[in-house]
């Protein structure tokens, strides 16, 4: 029976799921447009960004050799996470640009699993890498929030009929590929005041000689091109 219980849970993580009606794709991109609008919505589902934001340095200090230290989430949407290794080289610049970008990627290579029908494989996935992240979190809201978040994903994979599960991940996947272009803009304008002067943008600067503006560039470019090659798999368009 044991076996037969992980062949069946293996069957459903790596089985395809039919392709959701168009209406419903669309009703899920204009919910997740919406929640990345009115300051009073976004400063909550801002949250999830800070999320994936910090959860990308933390990813890709570990797998450039650097030592994860912590990861903290503050109720203000800001994050931190302290690595430690060389201040310089490679592994710091690829840590430092993964921030602003890893929404996206995260929304792209999301649309990507929905596109073959694996909305199980996301949404498992989805919850084992909140998992894997609240080990690493060093303050209280840090661990609530990922707990709330983790729970939902885990109560939507388990509890919920097909339907809720696909418009939960088409949800989640169009907020992440829109979600993700926001806060580089509010980045960009909080430069132009003269604010945030330690972003990720002006590490990068230091680190590479190239002016923060580049950076800047580059986050945008990454943003828009998920965005579009996103969109282009979660509404099928050949």
């Amino acid at each position: 029976m044991a076996f037969a219980d992980v062949d069946g849970l293996w069957e459903e993580l790596t089985g395809l799921q039919p392709d959701p009606d168009l209406w419903l794709v669309l009703a899920t991109a204009a919910a997740a447009l919406l929640m990345t609008g009115p300051w009073s919505v976004w400063r909550v589902t801002r949250n999830t960004i800070t999320i994936a934001h910090e959860g990308g340095h933390g990813l890709v200090a570990l797998l450039m050799g650097r030592k994860l230290e912590g990861i903290r989430l503050h109720s203000d949407t800001s994050g931190l996470t302290l690595s430690r290794g060389r201040p310089s080289g490679l592994g710091m610049v690829l840590t430092a640009a993964a921030g602003y970008t890893a929404p996206s990627l995260l929304g792209l290579g999301g649309a990507a699993l929905l596109g073959a029908g694996r909305i199980t494989a996301l949404l498992w996935g989805a919850t084992a890498l909140l998992l894997l992240m609240l080990v690493m979190i060093r303050n209280l809201y840090g661990v609530l929030t990922m707990v709330l978040t983790g729970a939902l994903f885990l109560l939507v994979s388990w509890l919920t009929e097909p339907e809720v599960q696909a418009a939960f991940a088409y949800l989640a996947v169009w907020f992440l590929l829109f979600g993700g272009i926001r806060p580089v803009w509010e980045l960009q304008r909080k430069r132009r005041r003269g604010g945030a002067p330690d972003s990720d943008a002006d590490q990068l600067a230091r680190l590479t000689h190239l002016p923060a503006l580049v950076w800047l560039l580059f986050f945008h470019a990454v943003t828009l091109i998920a965005l579009v090659g996103g969109g282009r798999w979660l509404l099928d368009v050949s």
